[in-house]
């Protein structure tokens, strides 16, 4: 009778504790995405206010320094889970990034207003964006892994694509400055770079802690965590980006931004990562289901760019794009 008690008693306690670590874990992921939202922002601010200091011209600022450090928080992860022997954490929240940027992301902006497509869609945004996921799909296909010769193809692939963009300028659709783009003092431009260090550093930390433990404690693999959970968290800033855009009334650029953290979540993000230490693929869905999820994502914006209505998207595009990353999302997590 005693033992029934004493096991009751244990079992209600391990619970007990297990509901408290799985709280802990969902709290690192809230509190690690926060980080590195406001360290990305901090960054940002440091690298921009700096760059105005050395007298470096906004569309090279734009083009450069505001495209990287946007796409800190993917990269900061990226590195860490690949380090730390989560390789698939790495890929799902660059995948799952890019899947969210046009079916939530560009979803949720259509809804919002009408995005006049400009030129530079079909010119340049659009193919080279397709073109940076076939080789990523290519690379990735050939043996399961993205190794340093082919994380530096993919670095040298964007820093040629921001050459051409120089060259270019005019055609070019770069983020957007941040408003307050006067020069900060010196030492508030090294504090926000501190702070920004310190916010991506310890952000990674938690996030990774966190989406690890819940993966352990549902019993599903770190990718189905980085690809829904990670991957939404870190296009926040695109989601932010995108909707003030469109209250601004600069839904162009909106568009151009979402492509280019494409552009730059592969050529950069899994560019540099790969050069630091070789992304295998643990899980096959990565390769079975979810690139090519992302391909059809990709490739998917440009027929809506001309059906029904010519170089313009809709709400009706939008209601596409959203019911499209609900299917996503339904698949990879029943």
């Amino acid at each position: 009778m005693w033992f029934a008690v004493f096991f009751q008693f244990i079992s209600r306690a391990l619970l007990y504790l297990l509901q408290i670590e799985t709280m802990l874990d969902a709290l690192y992921i809230v509190l690690g995405l926060a980080a590195l939202i406001f360290g990305g922002n901090w960054l940002l601010k440091a690298a921009v206010a700096l760059s105005l200091r050395l007298k470096i011209p906004k569309i090279v600022i734009g083009m450069t320094v505001v495209s990287f450090a946007t796409s800190a928080p993917e990269l900061i992860v990226s590195i860490k889970a690949a380090l730390d022997g989560f390789p698939d954490l790495s890929l799902g929240n660059v995948i799952g990034s890019n899947i969210a940027n046009l079916g939530l992301v560009l979803g949720i902006t259509l809804l919002l207003g009408t995005i006049e497509v400009t030129k530079s869609f079909y010119k340049t945004d659009w193919p080279v964006m397709f073109l940076a996921s076939i080789i990523f799909f290519a690379f990735l296909y050939i043996d399961g892994e993205l190794v340093f010769w082919e994380g530096l193809v993919m670095f040298s692939m964007l820093l040629v694509f921001l050459w051409y963009l120089l060259r270019n300028q005019d055609n070019a659709v770069i983020d957007e400055l941040p408003e307050d783009d006067i020069p900060l003092p010196l030492h508030k431009t090294l504090l926000f770079m501190v702070l920004g260090g310190l916010g991506l550093w310890g952000g990674s930390e938690l996030l990774i802690s966190g989406a690890v433990g819940l993966a352990t404690f549902f019993g599903v693999s770190e990718r189905i965590i980085g690809i829904t959970i990670v991957s939404v968290g870190t296009s926040v800033p695109e989601l932010a980006a995108s909707v003030i855009a469109v209250i601004k009334k600069e839904k162009a650029i909106s568009l151009g931004n979402l492509l280019g953290s494409n552009i730059f979540n592969i050529f950069a993000v899994l560019g540099i990562t790969a050069m630091i230490t070789p992304i295998k693929v643990m899980d096959q869905a990565l390769l079975d289901s979810d690139i090519y999820w992302m391909l059809g994502f990709a490739f998917i914006v440009l027929p809506l760019v001309f059906v029904p209505s010519k170089m313009r998207l809709g709400w009706r595009d939008g209601l596409i794009l959203l019911a499209g990353y609900a299917g996503f999302i339904y698949m990879t997590i029943s």
